[in-house]
């Protein structure tokens, strides 16, 4: 038995892997005010479309739907599999809330109580 497939055929299976891969992922990187959807993303970086999404370089912001992941500096790493791959020279995650410059005593109070009025 062969495992040939036609030239065709094969370009075919590729643009449906990535398709689904692109609806598949919430993922999403900012750049210069443009979304692009992330095909895959690991502990060092992430991969687009190489077709799709121009050449990024610099700050970006990565988002999972709405939600605000981190901004990361990027460099190109490789092309491979109509895939272009980014690897993180920093990459900083977002806080919920504003960083303390103090130390806090793990048995301060957590809130003030009123007095009751009668």
């Amino acid at each position: 038995m062969s495992t040939f497939l036609p030239k065709e055929l094969e370009e075919g299976l590729q643009e449906a892997r990535k398709y689904r891969a692109r609806k598949a992922s919430r993922l999403r990187v900012e750049a210069d005010g443009k979304s692009f959807p992330v095909l895959k993303r690991w502990e060092n970086g992430f991969s687009v479309d190489a077709e799709v999404v121009p050449p990024l370089r610099g700050n970006v912001e990565l988002f999972e739907g709405s939600r605000f992941l981190s901004t990361c500096l990027i460099i190109a790493s490789a092309e491979e599999g109509g895939q272009m791959r980014y690897e993180y020279k920093r990459s900083t995650p977002a806080r919920d809330a504003a960083p303390l410059d103090f130390q806090k005593d793990a048995d301060a109070p957590v809130a003030l109580l009123g007095r009751a009025t009668d």
